[in-house]
């Protein structure tokens, strides 16, 4: 067996690998390739001539995500992919892997098993990610000996109890028409995750046995979106049209409750414009969301800067007569300030009748943000006189106003005065914060000072405010001292070589930024 695609010349000319030169850079090259160079021929190819001219292309991570790379279908540079390959001395099982899956997602089969074939012949051993894509070329060709020969090496290799490779080998041999083969790989565990499941429903119903889908779809006790659509799709395919609708209908009507269930958990994870998206779909399916999932969504639109959205809900509250107690007020006071709309923050802030400290922290943090320190530090002394004790959390927001403002005095005070007037240990964020207004009004000794005192391990942000304040007022010998202590500290971020250089450059001490650059 050959491969269909052979090529003899690299598409993109490159120049030869030289020696390693940086022994930080393998993070910042695979980073570059999984995000950039994922739709960007040309920043591929130029990461890619990076990584000779840096010595690292002979790291099996970053050639097997060059190869991953550039076998993109959606870039059409697969030629490119094996010549990469090829130049690899001894790829190991990830540089073999990206080569082989690469060649399925660009429909060639054939090549797959081909360099299957050849990778078996190597000294690399394939683990449970070869297989799974190779059964998917099976099925592509209806390769029967050949997808057979792979599961007894799966067995073999003492791989079959993984899912994915469970789920494609159901899938595999479902396409060839042996429901009964699929469905012994299914038994072959007690238990089956969503995906082996969905693959075997899907079996049965593309083979038009209603009866061993409907079977498994009742036995499942976690099912999916892709679970219904399987059986949506199954009934409609073989003509069962009320099936199908009334499949369609709680299929609906579980998404929803699942979408609530979603977004009131989905903002802990950073994904706020998928959970706007969830509360889109609720209305126009005109769910009525209680205050949590409105407090959940108001702390989207927050964080994406989605003002017309958060109004579109404060409307809503309005209209609804939904009480402005101290969850919603909170949500909508932050949501305000954090959109840069300090004026409707305040009137809300106002409006709500029961303030609890984190309402407070909202409003605080929300005027310090926005530039109104003064009006900031009037409300923490008001929250004394309305009998709310602050916590860490108002500190925070206080000092952060001082150091916007660049009040020394004041961040001083509020510092020394939290444990000993209102009994609120300092953190080492507190201390990044007073750092932080030092270094912004040039009292740099004083910083360094006050970290050197501090009670607590200061930490990379601490010394990275101190560094900040050294580019801002140029003084090298300290910035050069402290940026030498960071790089230790975190020789993987990118942004502390870039504040240095900038500190080398301002000064124009060009040796040293070309030290730096080396």
């Amino acid at each position: 067996m050959n491969p269909t695609t052979t090529t003899t010349e690299l598409p993109c000319h490159l120049p030869p690998e030289t020696p390693p030169t940086s022994k930080f850079s393998q993070k910042t090259i695979l980073t570059l390739l999984n995000t950039k160079c994922t739709t960007s021929l040309h920043h591929l190819k130029q990461a890619h001539a990076l990584t000779l001219k840096i010595g690292l292309f002979q790291d099996h991570y970053i050639s097997g995500s060059l190869v991953k790379s550039y076998a993109n279908p959606d870039l059409g540079s697969l030629d490119c992919s094996i010549q990469v390959f090829i130049q690899v001395r001894n790829p190991n099982v990830f540089v073999w892997n990206s080569m082989i899956k690469g060649f399925v997602d660009n429909d060639q089969p054939l090549n797959a098993i081909y360099f299957y074939e050849k990778m078996v012949g190597s000294n690399s051993k394939p683990n449970k990610y070869t297989y799974p894509p190779l059964f998917k070329a099976c099925t592509l060709m209806g390769s029967v000996e050949e997808g057979v020969q792979i599961h007894t090496h799966v067995v073999k290799h003492g791989l079959r109890g993984d899912g994915h490779i469970r789920s494609a080998r159901i899938r595999m041999y479902v396409s060839f028409g042996w429901i009964s083969e699929a469905r012994k790989v299914f038994d072959e565990r007690a238990e089956s995750d969503v995906v082996c499941w969905n693959a075997m429903i899907d079996g049965y119903m593309k083979h038009g046995d209603v009866d061993g889908a409907r079977g498994m779809f009742e036995a499942m006790t976690e099912k999916n979106i892709v679970t219904w659509n399987v059986m949506v799709s199954g009934f409609a395919r073989l003509g069962m049209i009320e099936e199908a609708r009334e499949c369609f209908d709680q299929m609906r009507r579980r998404m929803i409750f699942l979408g609530v269930q979603l977004l009131m958990g989905i903002n802990g994870g950073g994904y706020f414009k998928e959970a706007l998206e969830i509360f889109r779909e609720m209305k126009r399916e005109k769910v009525r969301p209680g205050k949590f999932v409105l407090s959940s969504v108001l702390a989207s639109c927050a964080n994406v800067g989605a003002l017309e959205q958060g109004r579109w809900i404060h409307a809503y509250i309005e209209r609804n007569s939904i009480p402005l107690d101290s969850v919603l007020g909170t949500s909508l006071v932050d949501m305000y300030a954090q959109c840069g709309r300090v004026d409707l923050a305040w009137e809300v802030f106002e409006k709500t009748k029961e303030k609890e400290v984190f309402t407070w922290n909202a409003i605080i943090g929300g005027l310090a943000v926005n530039g109104h320190a003064q009006d900031a530090i009037e409300l923490f002394f008001e929250m004394a006189t309305e009998k709310v004790k602050p916590n860490d959390i108002t500190f925070v927001g206080i000092l952060n106003a001082c150091a916007h403002a660049g009040l020394v005095d004041e961040g001083l005070k509020f510092l020394h005065s939290m444990k000993q007037v209102y009994g609120v240990e300092p953190t080492v964020e507190h201390y990044g914060c007073v750092v932080d207004l030092l270094g912004r009004v040039g009292l740099l000794s004083d910083a360094e000072k006050l970290i050197n005192s501090m009670p607590i391990e200061p930490n990379a942000a601490v010394w990275g405010a101190l560094l900040g304040g050294c580019r801002k007022h140029g003084n090298v010998v300290l910035g050069e001292r402290v940026g030498k202590l960071l790089l230790e500290l975190e020789p993987q971020n990118g942004g502390r070589y870039a504040l240095l250089s900038n500190i080398y450059a301002k000064a124009g001490r060009w040796e040293m930024l070309q030290g730096l650059e080396n």
